[in-house]
């Protein structure tokens, strides 16, 4: 009989965000966050009122350890 392998299924994390528009430059903050998977590794950054950057550096990060260079496409 065949060995399965099961995939890691990839997670999706929709954020949404918001910055202040009187103040040019201004840091753009997290205003609510979804999470289909798991994301464990970035719960700690994807918080109401974080910062938006420091969470998709997070995710990005998770992302480039997960998948095999060849598969990705930029």
């Amino acid at each position: 009989m065949a060995e399965l392998k099961a995939l890691r299924q990839p997670d999706f994390v929709k954020i949404s965000w918001t910055r202040n528009p009187l103040v040019p430059g201004s840091a753009r903050r997290i205003v609510s966050v979804r999470v289909i998977g798991s994301a464990e590794l970035c719960k700690a950054t994807l918080v109401t009122i974080g910062l938006l950057i420091t969470a998709l550096s997070c995710l990005l990060d998770d992302f480039q350890n997960h998948v095999p260079e060849k598969n990705v496409k930029c």
